[in-house]
């Protein structure tokens, strides 16, 4: 059977994973994924508060969320702000009050949670292999004999969300972006089953974005040549 020219060039364009959902299967599916987030934020919170990060032992830890840690920041301040200023505007109103605050205290502590996922969840390279991190939600574990090569390719995916999928078949990559772009190619041996919360995908590679991609190279020469 013949590729035709257009749909090869739909399988070099980054693409949403799992199947499109629609009415109450799709609700089920974001209160699910909601949930999950939820509860691993709160997790990264207390991995935070007892300087505990998600790193496995005699692993180096590699962070990736420099390109949008800044805008986290200044929303998880401004939300920080907004609670005392909702409790000064309502407070003749306890009936509104309360409920606004405790909606205002949950925000912070949410987008707490999301900012310190990305801190106690970095990717990791040790002597086990790779593991690829996305926050809280996103934990792949790549170990060394799966792995065919490492190396540093920066490919730009604007408008791709943070996990894509890019080309067809057997040639099917995980894309990890960040500002627009992945910095690293995992090459894997063999077309490989990977578990995500949008759905199961088999792909070939795993491409992935780091900040330091020097320090993350070389971790991973102290383990394959």
């Amino acid at each position: 059977m013949t590729t035709k020219p257009q749909d090869a060039a739909a399988g070099t364009r980054p693409r949403k994973i799992g199947p499109e959902l629609c009415g109450a299967e799709r609700t089920r599916h974001l209160i699910s994924r909601a949930s999950a987030m939820e509860a691993a934020g709160w997790r990264s919170i207390g991995r935070a508060i007892t300087f505990r990060p998600r790193v496995p032992m005699g692993a180096s830890a590699h962070s990736y969320d420099k390109p949008f840690r800044t805008v986290l920041i200044i929303f998880l301040a401004l939300s920080a702000i907004e609670v005392p200023i909702v409790d000064l505007i309502t407070h003749p109103w306890p009936v509104v009050r309360f409920p606004l605050l405790t909606l205002g205290i949950w925000g912070v502590l949410t987008m707490t949670g999301m900012l310190l996922s990305y801190y106690t969840r970095p990717h990791a390279v040790g002597p086990t292999g790779i593991r690829v991190r996305n926050g809280g939600e996103i934990d792949i574990d790549l170990p060394w004999a799966l792995i065919a090569s490492v190396e540093r390719k920066r490919r730009s995916l604007p408008d791709a969300p943070s996990l894509s999928l890019s080309g067809l078949g057997a040639t099917q990559a995980l894309n990890h972006v960040a500002q627009d772009g992945t910095d690293i190619d995992i090459n894997l041996e063999a077309p490989t089953l990977i578990r995500l919360p949008q759905g199961d995908v088999t792909v070939s590679a795993v491409r992935i974005s780091v900040d330091d991609i020097d320090a993350f190279l070389t971790a991973v020469r102290t383990h394959i040549p």
